[in-house]
């Protein structure tokens, strides 16, 4: 029952997940990896080159939460590691990505 608020970095706005993240772009493996300042950080497998890093999130996410790519968008935060991502289709959404936490 610990999980089944959403924690800091996940806020419902109608029918969206807005999803506050701190995205580390080259890394080796994409996974999550615990909260950094109130967001949720991801370490992501692509480079921060020519939109590569913020495609494979997007990408990753809707894989993560089985939602198509068109339900996952980024809202803000293109140009910088603070990143927010709106996302549809999926109830609770903190509970899918931290079941699939790496540490």
């Amino acid at each position: 029952m610990a999980h089944s608020e959403p924690p800091v970095w996940a806020h419902a706005d109608g029918a969206e997940w807005l999803l506050d993240l701190h995205v580390q772009p080259g890394a080796k493996v994409t996974a999550a990896a615990g909260e950094h300042g109130g967001r949720l950080k991801l370490k992501i497998a692509a480079p921060p080159v020519d939109n590569k890093a913020n495609a494979h999130l997007l990408s990753w996410l809707a894989t993560q939460l089985d939602v198509p790519k068109s339900a996952v968008r980024l809202v803000r935060g293109e140009a910088s590691r603070q990143k927010t991502v709106a996302v549809r289709g999926v109830e609770r959404p903190w509970l899918v990505i931290e079941n699939n936490r790496k540490t």
